[in-house]
């Protein structure tokens, strides 16, 4: 047997990562733009990455990985867990100076998470969950909004995602909309209570939200793809159909208001 559970393993690796990303001033850090438009990645994301995949796999040696900043490869698929990591969520936040970026670590058994952590360092924000255990933030218990009416919903969306041809007969349902630039960190917000729903309709990286599906569910929301399907993580390709994710009857509503024909939006979180 390990010597620590996944989840104290993750806890204490991602409190790790903490210190070493909060050491690099995010406007000053080096910074390269990835290809294709991908996005920023700074000498904190690859420090973090190296730290992580250094000690949870000496401490895993038999778990497979998948992370944002590592070359992937399909030996994961061979391996009955999986580390799925996002060494920093939300790196353009960290360049800027802001605090809402996220430490984002999950181990995944047969497509599915199994304990999870989302670490907010410059917040000192530590959202847990074990499979069957509750989710916590620092320790304590949270829950879910349980919030029934859609029109008086918070739900977390860029903008871009109440485009009319995103819902049926182009009809936008009201509700207030905010926005956090770490998907992670909307994931636990949601988680929190804090807002009610979020949603988002690009195709999405498993390292950006497998933490989140557990931390929600164990919320007691209910988080599924676009579509309303169940997610599953470590894919031959690592993406799903995006995201929606609330308590059960907001979740219903906002399923059944999308029109499963509509495009995805590329690029967009």
């Amino acid at each position: 047997m390990p010597a620590t559970d996944d989840l104290t393993l993750l806890t204490e690796a991602a409190r790790e990562a903490g210190r070493i990303a909060t050491a690099f001033s995010g406007p000053a850090a080096q910074r390269w733009e990835k290809p294709a438009g991908a996005g920023p990645v700074t000498e904190a994301d690859l420090a973090v990455n190296e730290m992580l995949e250094d000690r949870l796999r000496r401490a895993r040696p038999d778990y497979g990985w998948l992370s944002e900043e590592s070359e992937d490869t399909a030996d994961r698929l061979t391996r009955d867990r999986v580390f799925i990591i996002d060494p920093l969520d939300g790196t353009r936040s960290f360049v800027e100076g802001s605090s809402s970026w996220a430490h984002s670590l999950a181990v995944v058994e047969d497509g599915e998470p199994v304990a999870a952590v989302i670490y907010l360092p410059a917040r000192d924000k530590l959202y847990a969950a074990r499979k069957g255990g509750g989710a916590s933030l620092n320790g304590t218990p949270i829950r879910a909004s349980d919030k029934a009416a859609l029109e008086q919903a918070d739900i977390l969306a860029a903008r871009p995602n109440l485009q009319s041809l995103h819902w049926r007969n182009g009809h936008v349902p009201h509700f207030s909309r905010s926005y956090r630039p770490s998907l992670a960190y909307r994931l636990a917000l949601v988680a929190q209570g804090r807002f009610d729903g979020m949603l988002t309709l690009r195709p999405s990286w498993e390292w950006d939200i497998a933490a989140g599906d557990l931390i929600l569910r164990e919320a007691g929301a209910i988080c599924t793809d676009r579509s309303g399907a169940p997610l599953r993580f470590n894919n031959p390709h690592p993406k799903v159909n995006g995201l929606v994710a609330a308590g059960a009857a907001l979740h219903r509503q906002l399923i059944e208001a999308l029109d499963p024909q509509s495009p995805g939006i590329p690029g967009q979180p």
